[in-house]
């Protein structure tokens, strides 16, 4: 499409303006409101451990941990136990006296402050079970009972637990380069989850008396000690995830020899655990990849399932490079798997589910892990790992490396809803996704869960546009998240905010950064210089930890692009988006000034260097303008103007000359703070139509107001702003010319 002419108009005020008597200068009136301003006093100060252009530093560093884990799961009475050894290594240049070891599963213990920093109210409505949970029942004690800790030479080592962090104290103070080895015997109670909430736990089937137990947090993990935070020990209260070094990982998990299990890592004794009909069929799903093999099938499951067994088996795996350990594991699983081609390895796209998940888990899970993986990898990395794991737990949502939890199965009829499908595919992607942010992209979720939700869910978005299916996509859509971003200022608050702080979580953590990310690609910035930076920003901090300042500053470095204004405005505020049009005015063309226009005239000829002739645009609202002025500009009918063009243009120039005929000046204005660019749509009075886009610069002197002129070969009929919907403008009244009833889009 064509560009629209654009003209400046001449000044239609005298520059200079009188104060009145009554208004008179104050402190308050000279505060910077620049929204242009750089982010010097948001951002850290750049230092040898992370660069100003986003990168990390020539002297970064990261500590690593390493855990050797022997962990027993009693069916029974629904207890795990182990015992794990840990190498802890000090990669910083300071000297640690002691260290911290997270201990999440004491956020359930029953001395917990959790539940008492909880607001409650009294619901009208309970269900038995629900009512009886909540005010009958006897609180399980889901904490860990740590029964020693002890250095490599077995001598027992002090330490002080503080709700669900323990601080080990070192007989001898670890220096740089220095190594630890300790270990830890530790039990706990798992829980029932769909009873109890949580991440991990187990799922009873009523009807045949089977668990399906999804563990995670399961063993104590160690804190992270970086350049930013020191020990990152902030109390896990629920709502702000883990913060994990990376580390490698050997794990023997002891569960009924009837079970079915998949776990992070590569499982070392397949034969041992496996039928030799099912490692056959394991061989062949590592070369197939068009649909899964079935390894453990229906038939077999529906069988194990009934059996109970008194006997145990172990499962062997390892994990490399990995923050992080989880294990799913049920005499229900059902097990398929398929090949995906990354770059020239192959990696598995596995899942396991009761036979309750299909016919909708066998058609559709593992396809979607191999989506994922595809289409993240092509906007980031190759996905490093040997596998991903989607496992089916009903109201589940949650990743861990290379396995992750997910919801949706059909009901009791093996009938599966548009919604509940296109639900559990966007869990798939979702959590299969995580492997990437935050598992990989290393962020702290404790501090800043946008981080690694608010990324992956915009990478989500991508994926589940890529499936061609015009899939509804919750977030991501800049028209989506517009009833958050006008709700009351009560339930609002930055993105920028400490996770265990956030109101609507779901909106601030994953919508709003997912959003803010989708328009600076498709509107801001354009694809190519987006894709490129937050491939970068991807590469650089891949197995890293990357903070914000990491990620503001590398999406500038690598595109040349300010977005100061877009970070400040749309991560550190709750201001809203809301341009609109304010009013347009149409311009004749005249070579006879108006009695307004002659002493602007007089001030060029006296001020400046033009002598003149003049043209003058004059307003169709100007009483002077004759009717017989009022017509279609012609270049030849301003006589003026035709000499100049005769003098001064080709014969070849004046044949690709634009002829606008008509002039419009459109005012704008920008009732909501946040900044954006002005996007539109004319439509003529023939219906044709034409778009314009001026950069958010546009608000850089007036942060209320804009001005442009357009001038047209053909009559303007209507003007509209954002009409895509793309940039969050939360009032469509003001966004048309002529004045419109709006019918609200977002409903």
């Amino acid at each position: 499409m064509k560009n629209i002419i654009t003209l400046f108009l001449l000044p239609l005020f005298a520059l200079a303006q009188t104060i009145p008597a009554d208004k008179t200068a104050t402190e308050s009136s000279r505060v910077d409101t620049n929204k242009f301003s750089q982010m010097y006093d948001l951002l850290a100060t750049p230092n040898m451990f992370r660069t100003a252009s986003g990168a990390p530093g020539p002297a970064y560093y990261q500590q690593q941990a390493d855990y050797k884990i022997d962990i027993e799961l009693d069916d029974k009475n629904s207890r795990l136990s182990g015992v794990e050894t840990v190498t802890y290594y000090n990669n910083s240049p300071d000297i640690l006296d002691y260290i911290w070891v997270q201990l999440d599963q004491n956020q359930a213990a029953k001395n917990s402050l959790s539940p008492l920093a909880e607001n409650q109210r009294t619901e009208a409505v309970y269900t038995p079970n629900k009512f009886a949970n909540k005010f009958l029942k006897e609180e399980l004690d889901r904490g860990f009972k740590i029964e020693y800790v002890k250095d490599s030479k077995g001598n027992q080592m002090a330490f002080t637990i503080n709700q669900t962090m323990m601080r080990i104290e070192l007989p001898t103070a670890m220096k740089t380069g220095d190594k630890l080895t300790f270990s830890i015997k530790w039990w706990y109670n798992i829980n029932n989850y769909r009873q109890d909430g949580g991440r991990s736990g187990y799922e009873l089937f009523e009807k045949d008396g089977n668990k399906l137990y999804v563990i995670a947090q399961f063993y104590p993990r160690m804190a992270v000690y970086n350049d930013v935070e020191g020990w990152q020990n902030m109390q896990f209260w629920g709502s702000g995830e883990f913060t994990l070094p990376f580390g490698n990982f050997d794990v023997n998990i002891t569960v009924p020899a009837d079970h079915v299990l998949n776990a992070t890592g590569e499982l070392l004794n397949r034969k041992e655990v496996f039928t030799a009909e099912q490692v056959k069929r394991y061989e062949l799903a590592q070369k197939t990849f068009d649909k899964p093999v079935v390894i453990v099938t229906q038939a077999e499951a529906e069988i194990t399932e009934k059996g109970f067994s008194d006997q145990k088996k172990t499962w062997k795996f390892s994990a490399k490079n990995v923050r992080d350990f989880g294990i799913a594991t049920s005499r229900k699983f059902i097990y398929d798997a398929m090949a995906v081609q990354m770059s020239g390895k192959i990696v598995m796209a596995e899942s396991v589910y009761p036979k309750e998940s299909n016919p909708l888990w066998g058609e559709t899970s593992t396809l979607m892990v191999a989506h994922t993986l595809k289409s993240y990898s092509a906007h980031t990395f190759d996905y490093p790992y040997p596998k991903a794991v989607s496992v089916s737990a009903e109201d589940q949502g949650m990743e861990y490396p290379m396995i992750c939890w997910n919801f949706g199965r059909p009901d009791e009829n093996g009938v599966t809803s548009t919604q509940i499908k296109n639900g559990m595919i966007g869990v798939i992607i979702h959590e299969v996704g995580h492997n990437f942010f935050p598992m990989i992209v290393n962020s702290d979720e404790r501090q800043w869960s946008w981080m690694d939700e608010g990324l992956n869910t915009f990478m989500q978005y991508m994926a589940q546009e890529e499936l061609g299916t015009n899939f509804p996509s919750r977030r991501g859509p800049a028209k989506a998240i517009v009833p958050y971003m006008s709700s009351e200022q009560k339930s609002l608050e930055p993105i920028m905010s400490n996770s265990e702080s956030i109101i609507d979580f779901g909106n601030n953590a994953y919508g709003k950064p997912a959003t803010g990310l989708n328009i600076l690609r498709e509107t801001i910035m354009g694809r190519e210089l987006f894709d490129y930076a937050f491939k970068v920003y991807a590469n650089r901090w891949k197995f890293k930890h990357p903070t914000p300042e990491d990620f503001f500053r590398t999406m500038e470095d690598a595109s040349a692009v300010d977005l100061d204004w877009f970070f400040r405005g749309w991560f550190y505020t709750t201001d809203f988006v809301d341009i609109g049009i304010k009013e347009v005015k149409q311009y004749y063309v005249s070579d006879t000034p108006t009695k307004d226009l002659k002493d602007v005239t007089i001030n060029k000829r006296r001020f400046g260097k033009e002598s003149g002739p003049f043209l003058y645009l004059v307003s169709d609202s100007n009483l002077e303008l004759s009717a017989d002025k009022k017509q279609a500009f012609k270049v030849d009918a301003i006589q003026p103007l035709a000499d100049y063009v005769a003098r001064n243009f080709s014969e070849n120039e004046k044949a690709t000359m634009k002829t606008p005929k008509y002039f419009y000046e459109v005012e704008f204005d920008k009732p909501g703070g946040m900044l954006m660019p002005i996007i539109g749509e004319i439509v003529y009075e023939d219906n044709t139509k034409e778009n314009f886009k001026f950069p958010a610069q546009i608000w850089r002197k007036n942060n209320q107001t804009a001005k442009r002129v357009f001038a047209t070969e053909k009559i303007i009929k209507t003007i509209q702003i954002d009409p895509k919907l793309e940039t969050a403008d939360i009032n469509l009244t003001n966004n048309t010319w002529p004045k419109t009833e709006v019918k609200s889009k977002f409903d």
